[in-house]
Protein backbone atom coordinates (compact mmCIF):
# COMPACT_ATOMS: atom_id res chain seq x y z
CA UNK A 1 0.00 0.00 0.00
CA UNK A 2 1.19 3.22 -0.81
CA UNK A 3 1.82 5.60 1.76
CA UNK A 4 -0.45 8.17 2.84
CA UNK A 5 0.56 11.95 1.55
CA UNK A 6 2.10 14.96 3.65
CA UNK A 7 0.10 18.10 2.77
CA UNK A 8 1.20 21.41 3.55
CA UNK A 9 -1.23 23.91 6.27
CA UNK A 10 -0.60 27.16 5.95
CA UNK A 11 -1.27 29.28 9.21
CA UNK A 12 -1.16 33.36 8.63
CA UNK A 13 1.17 35.32 10.36
CA UNK A 14 0.43 36.68 13.96
CA UNK A 15 -1.05 40.02 12.26
CA UNK A 16 -1.96 41.27 9.06
CA UNK A 17 -1.37 44.71 8.73
CA UNK A 18 -1.36 44.91 4.98
CA UNK A 19 -4.37 42.63 4.74
CA UNK A 20 -4.64 43.18 0.56
CA UNK A 21 -1.05 42.86 0.55
CA UNK A 22 -1.01 39.53 2.50
CA UNK A 23 -3.93 38.52 -0.19
CA UNK A 24 -1.90 38.75 -3.00
CA UNK A 25 1.54 37.07 -1.44
CA UNK A 26 -1.27 34.00 -0.95
CA UNK A 27 -2.92 33.94 -4.03
CA UNK A 28 0.38 33.37 -5.02
CA UNK A 29 1.65 30.85 -2.75
CA UNK A 30 -1.49 28.98 -3.26
CA UNK A 31 -1.21 28.89 -7.10
CA UNK A 32 2.42 27.38 -6.35
CA UNK A 33 1.85 23.93 -5.57
CA UNK A 34 -0.62 22.00 -3.18
CA UNK A 35 -1.64 23.48 -0.18
CA UNK A 36 -5.07 21.48 1.99
CA UNK A 37 -5.90 24.75 4.52
CA UNK A 38 -5.33 27.97 5.42
CA UNK A 39 -5.67 28.35 9.35
CA UNK A 40 -6.33 32.38 10.24
CA UNK A 41 -4.66 32.80 13.46
CA UNK A 42 -4.72 36.43 15.02
CA UNK A 43 -4.39 35.88 18.75
CA UNK A 44 -4.64 39.65 19.83
CA UNK A 45 -7.41 40.90 17.17
CA UNK A 46 -10.74 41.90 17.77
CA UNK A 47 -13.43 40.21 16.18
CA UNK A 48 -14.06 42.94 13.14
CA UNK A 49 -10.17 42.71 12.32
CA UNK A 50 -10.42 38.97 12.31
CA UNK A 51 -14.02 38.71 10.40
CA UNK A 52 -12.26 41.12 7.49
CA UNK A 53 -9.38 38.94 7.29
CA UNK A 54 -11.96 36.06 6.79
CA UNK A 55 -13.88 37.96 4.72
CA UNK A 56 -10.69 38.67 2.40
CA UNK A 57 -8.99 35.44 2.55
CA UNK A 58 -11.75 32.75 2.53
CA UNK A 59 -12.76 33.25 -0.80
CA UNK A 60 -8.95 33.09 -2.03
CA UNK A 61 -8.58 29.92 -0.71
CA UNK A 62 -12.03 28.13 -0.75
CA UNK A 63 -11.71 28.62 -4.32
CA UNK A 64 -8.39 26.83 -4.71
CA UNK A 65 -9.99 23.74 -2.93
CA UNK A 66 -8.16 24.79 -0.13
CA UNK A 67 -10.11 24.79 3.43
CA UNK A 68 -10.12 28.18 5.54
CA UNK A 69 -9.77 27.09 9.43
CA UNK A 70 -10.03 29.80 12.26
CA UNK A 71 -7.97 29.47 15.23
CA UNK A 72 -9.24 29.58 18.67
CA UNK A 73 -13.06 30.72 18.07
CA UNK A 74 -15.64 28.20 17.24
CA UNK A 75 -17.93 30.88 17.66
CA UNK A 76 -16.59 33.18 15.11
CA UNK A 77 -15.90 30.08 12.57
CA UNK A 78 -19.76 29.45 12.80
CA UNK A 79 -20.87 32.74 11.92
CA UNK A 80 -18.35 33.57 9.56
CA UNK A 81 -18.78 30.47 7.68
CA UNK A 82 -15.58 29.05 7.61
CA UNK A 83 -14.73 25.33 7.16
CA UNK A 84 -13.33 24.65 10.04
CA UNK A 85 -11.69 25.56 14.09
CA UNK A 86 -8.75 24.72 15.91
CA UNK A 87 -8.57 25.02 19.37
CA UNK A 88 -6.22 24.83 22.00
CA UNK A 89 -5.95 23.06 25.46
CA UNK A 90 -6.78 26.18 26.89
CA UNK A 91 -9.65 27.21 24.88
CA UNK A 92 -13.00 25.41 23.87
CA UNK A 93 -13.25 21.83 24.15
CA UNK A 94 -13.70 19.67 21.14
CA UNK A 95 -16.88 18.65 22.06
CA UNK A 96 -17.83 22.41 22.75
CA UNK A 97 -16.18 23.59 19.21
CA UNK A 98 -18.21 20.36 17.18
CA UNK A 99 -21.60 21.71 18.79
CA UNK A 100 -20.51 25.15 17.57
CA UNK A 101 -19.30 24.44 14.13
CA UNK A 102 -21.52 21.55 13.29
CA UNK A 103 -21.37 18.23 12.29
CA UNK A 104 -19.92 19.36 8.62
CA UNK A 105 -16.71 21.20 9.41
CA UNK A 106 -13.51 20.15 10.77
CA UNK A 107 -12.04 20.46 14.32
CA UNK A 108 -8.28 20.11 14.86
CA UNK A 109 -7.00 19.79 18.77
CA UNK A 110 -3.41 21.31 19.79
CA UNK A 111 -2.24 18.02 22.09
CA UNK A 112 1.39 19.34 22.61
CA UNK A 113 3.86 16.36 23.09
CA UNK A 114 0.85 14.01 24.28
CA UNK A 115 -0.29 10.94 22.81
CA UNK A 116 -2.59 10.73 25.56
CA UNK A 117 -3.92 14.13 24.48
CA UNK A 118 -4.18 12.89 21.11
CA UNK A 119 -6.00 9.54 21.90
CA UNK A 120 -8.54 11.58 23.57
CA UNK A 121 -9.35 14.26 21.31
CA UNK A 122 -9.77 11.55 18.36
CA UNK A 123 -12.02 9.95 20.52
CA UNK A 124 -14.32 12.91 21.07
CA UNK A 125 -14.51 13.31 17.26
CA UNK A 126 -11.41 15.61 15.97
CA UNK A 127 -10.83 15.84 12.34
CA UNK A 128 -7.27 15.81 13.44
CA UNK A 129 -4.97 16.60 16.00
CA UNK A 130 -1.67 18.57 16.21
CA UNK A 131 1.69 17.31 18.02
CA UNK A 132 4.47 20.16 18.58
CA UNK A 133 6.53 22.33 19.24
CA UNK A 134 8.96 20.13 16.96
CA UNK A 135 11.78 22.98 16.45
CA UNK A 136 12.11 26.66 17.67
CA UNK A 137 9.41 28.93 16.52
CA UNK A 138 9.02 32.63 16.75
CA UNK A 139 5.55 32.95 15.91
CA UNK A 140 4.55 31.93 19.70
CA UNK A 141 5.75 31.05 23.05
CA UNK A 142 6.48 26.91 22.92
CA UNK A 143 6.06 25.44 26.26
CA UNK A 144 6.04 21.52 25.09
CA UNK A 145 8.95 19.96 22.76
CA UNK A 146 7.22 16.77 20.59
CA UNK A 147 10.01 14.73 19.10
CA UNK A 148 9.58 12.66 16.00
CA UNK A 149 8.90 9.27 17.55
CA UNK A 150 5.50 10.73 18.41
CA UNK A 151 4.45 10.97 14.69
CA UNK A 152 5.49 7.37 14.31
CA UNK A 153 4.07 5.96 17.13
CA UNK A 154 1.00 7.71 16.08
CA UNK A 155 0.73 6.83 12.96
CA UNK A 156 1.47 2.91 13.39
CA UNK A 157 -1.74 3.00 16.16
CA UNK A 158 -4.47 5.73 15.10
CA UNK A 159 -6.37 6.76 12.35
CA UNK A 160 -7.27 10.04 12.76
CA UNK A 161 -4.82 12.69 10.55
CA UNK A 162 -1.92 14.32 12.77
CA UNK A 163 -0.26 17.84 12.16
CA UNK A 164 3.15 18.77 13.01
CA UNK A 165 3.72 22.15 13.82
CA UNK A 166 6.36 24.42 15.43
CA UNK A 167 8.98 25.57 13.77
CA UNK A 168 8.66 23.69 10.67
CA UNK A 169 10.76 24.77 7.57
CA UNK A 170 11.99 23.74 4.51
CA UNK A 171 15.07 21.46 5.73
CA UNK A 172 12.60 19.56 8.48
CA UNK A 173 10.13 18.57 6.27
CA UNK A 174 11.20 16.08 4.71
CA UNK A 175 11.87 14.29 8.39
CA UNK A 176 8.72 15.15 9.80
CA UNK A 177 6.98 13.99 6.48
CA UNK A 178 8.90 10.21 6.94
CA UNK A 179 7.90 10.37 10.30
CA UNK A 180 4.19 9.82 9.73
CA UNK A 181 3.12 13.43 9.89
CA UNK A 182 -0.28 13.81 7.42
CA UNK A 183 -0.01 17.37 7.44
CA UNK A 184 3.11 19.92 8.03
CA UNK A 185 1.71 23.61 9.40
CA UNK A 186 3.85 26.06 8.48
CA UNK A 187 3.56 30.11 9.46
CA UNK A 188 7.11 31.92 9.26
CA UNK A 189 8.76 29.03 7.26
CA UNK A 190 6.57 30.17 4.17
CA UNK A 191 5.93 33.97 4.58
CA UNK A 192 9.47 34.66 5.64
CA UNK A 193 10.91 32.03 3.16
CA UNK A 194 14.12 34.16 1.37
CA UNK A 195 12.63 33.69 -2.25
CA UNK A 196 9.34 33.97 -1.17
CA UNK A 197 6.19 32.20 -0.24
CA UNK A 198 5.06 30.93 -4.21
CA UNK A 199 9.06 29.08 -4.02
CA UNK A 200 8.62 28.21 -0.21
CA UNK A 201 5.29 26.25 -1.25
CA UNK A 202 6.83 24.46 -4.18
CA UNK A 203 10.02 23.86 -1.95
CA UNK A 204 7.87 21.99 0.98
CA UNK A 205 6.23 19.67 -1.51
CA UNK A 206 8.95 18.91 -2.69
CA UNK A 207 10.36 18.02 0.26
CA UNK A 208 7.34 15.99 2.11
CA UNK A 209 7.19 14.43 -1.06
CA UNK A 210 10.25 12.79 -0.55
CA UNK A 211 9.97 12.37 2.83
CA UNK A 212 6.38 10.20 2.08
CA UNK A 213 8.26 8.20 -0.63
CA UNK A 214 11.07 7.27 2.55
CA UNK A 215 8.35 6.22 4.60
CA UNK A 216 8.65 2.27 5.50
CA UNK A 217 6.02 0.43 4.04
Amino acid sequence: MDAPACRLYLITPPSLPDLDGFAAGLEAALDAGDVAALQIRLKDADDEVIARAVEALAPLAQVRGVALILNDRPDLAARLGCDGVHVGQQDASCAEARRAVGRQAMVGVTCHDSFHLGLEAAEAGADYVAFGAFFDTGTKQASHRADPELLIAWQAAMLTPCVAIGGVTVETAEGLARAGADFLAVSAGVWAYSEGPAAAVRAFNTAMGEGVAARPS
